[in-house]
This record gives C-alpha cells, sequence and structure tokens, in this order.
C-alpha cells in the first residue's frame, strides 16, 4: 500500500466519493458516505483481514455494509484499497454496471452483501458470524448500520438474537450522525441513549468518535478480546464530514454535484488531494 497517513488516506477516499457522484451525473448518497469514511478506512487498513487481489480468500473477515443507500462511501474504500481500478469505479450509476446505487453482492469486487432495505445486514451477519463458529473458523463479521436504521424493528430483533447466542465474533458499528432521510434521528435522545439501548440488548458496547482513528482503532481491537458476547461500536460522527457546506445539512443525504458544487467541493478538499490510490498484498488487523 502507498505510504500515507491516515488523514491523507481519509482525505483521499473523500475525493474519490465526490469524484464519482460528480461523474455519474446522478444524485447519490452523499452525506451518510462522508460520515463513515474514518469507520471505514480504519477497518481496511488496520483491522479487518482480507486480500484486495484475492477478494474470495476463505481466510478473510466479512464486511456488510447495513446502510446500503451509502455504497458510494463503501466503492470508494473497495477501489482506494485495490479491489477494482478507476475505470470499473467510473461505472457508477450506469446502464449494466454492477456498481449501482445500493450494494449488489459480488465478491469479486469485495462486495459481500446485497442490501437495499434497511435493517437487513445484522440479521444476515449473524448468519455468517454463527457459521464460522460452527466451522471453528477464526475470522470475524463486521455490519455497519446507521442510526436512523436503528429504527427498525428488525435491527433489535437480531440485537436480542445475537445476544442471546453470544455470537461473540460479530460487531456492528452504528454511525451515528444524528440524521436520517427526513430529517434528525429523534428517536434517541441524551434520555433514551443509542448506547444505552445497545446495552440493555445484552451487548458489550463502546463508544468512540467516529472521526477519531485511535478511538475506532481501539474499540475494534477490544472487541476482539471480547468472545462471549456481541459488541456494538457507537460512533458519533458527523453527516457530510469534510466538505463544510454538507456537514450537519440533510439537504445532501440524497443530492446531486453540480459543476459549480464540484468546484466548491474540490476548494473544500484541496485541489491537490488526488483520487487514484494504488495498493496491493494481504491486510490483517
Amino acid at each position: 500500500m502507498i505510504n500515507t497517513s491516515f488523514e491523507e488516506s481519509c482525505a483521499r477516499v473523500r475525493r474519490i466519493i465526490v469524484d464519482t457522484a460528480f461523474r455519474c451525473g446522478q444524485s447519490a448518497h452523499i452525506g451518510g458516505s462522508l460520515s463513515m469514511v474514518e469507520l471505514l478506512n480504519t477497518l481496511f487498513s488496520d483491522v479487518l483481514s482480507h486480500r484486495p487481489h484475492e477478494p474470495q480468500w476463505d481466510g478473510r473477515d466479512i464486511f456488510i455494509l447495513s446502510k446500503g443507500h451509502a455504497v458510494l462511501g463503501y466503492l470508494a474504500v473497495l477501489h482506494h484499497f485495490g479491489y477494482f481500478d478507476a475505470e470499473k469505479l467510473a461505472t457508477f450509476q450506469t446502464n449494466g454496471s454492477d456498481l449501482i446505487a445500493h450494494p449488489v453482492k459480488k465478491v469479486a469486487l469485495g462486495i459481500e452483501s446485497s442490501n437495499g432495505s434497511l435493517g437487513q445486514g445484522l440479521a444476515y451477519g449473524i448468519g455468517i458470524a454463527l457459521g464460522m463458529r460452527k466451522r471453528k473458523q477464526d475470522r470475524r463479521v463486521y455490519v455497519l448500520l446507521g442510526d436512523g436504521e436503528c429504527n427498525e424493528g428488525s435491527v433489535w430483533e437480531s440485537a436480542a438474537s445475537a445476544s442471546e447466542m453470544g455470537v461473540g465474533n460479530l460487531t456492528a458499528i452504528i454511525d451515528e450522525n444524528g440524521f436520517r432521510n427526513d430529517g434528525p434521528n429523534a428517536t434517541y435522545t441524551n434520555r433514551i441513549a443509542l448506547t444505552n439501548i445497545w446495552r440493555a440488548f445484552g451487548w458489550n458496547v463502546i463508544n468512540v468518535d467516529g472521526h477519531d482513528h485511535h478511538q475506532i482503532l481501539s474499540a475494534l481491537q477490544q472487541a476482539k478480546e471480547v468472545a462471549d458476547m456481541p459488541t456494538a461500536i457507537v460512533a458519533r460522527t458527523v453527516k457530510g464530514r469534510g466538505l463544510p457546506f454538507m456537514e450537519n445539512n440533510n439537504d445532501w443525504h440524497h443530492n446531486r454535484i453540480t459543476g459549480t458544487i464540484y468546484e466548491e467541493c474540490l476548494k473544500a478538499l484541496g485541489e491537490s488531494t488526488g483520487s487514484e490510490l494504488e495498493t496491493e498484498g494481504e491486510f490483517r488487523g
């Protein structure tokens, strides 16, 4: 992998997100893609066992993007780590492409699950994690959810089941950016914190700043040490992170980047920030 700092790496991913959204010429889920950059970058660079040039490697850990509408951020990270080239990424949201507005499972591209309807990824992850356990495999499953997604009842049915079965090789990462499609996510307040709800369902719960590399990495490493219960990492993030006019602005939950806005994005990110990154090898947390 090219030697670059974590901050530079995240800046490159954000540039890839912006470039791809602009070039596709259509609306995309940008705000929620930008909020999870540090979470995914930490996971793929330091924790997840994976081989970008051997994506179907039997020893790999599994990542599932349950908040599937934020697929643009996921695809940017997969490209950044070498799962496919810029030419492939440029087909995002074009006719006949494998890379559409929500994930469609294609392990050869690093996409481990199909997700459109919210609230499905955690249950899918439980099944995979149980299969790994039954086969006595030293592998883990990571599921990234949105805080708005946690309004889905299926999330809590899955949370209860994972706790009851002691699925210790499962980690849920909650991107708590405070918004959902229709505005602020007011379901969870300081009085009824999301953290407390996960803990009440029998999970090991860790709170982090979702943009702090060291906090995220520490939490993911701690999760590996808990064998008898699943871990939920509740990561407080900023929707639209990295682009000041998008931050905490839910107009950018799903929107289109025009030429004028693209220029504004480049100024915010720094026009010298590249969008291409060559990577190779095996990553092991």
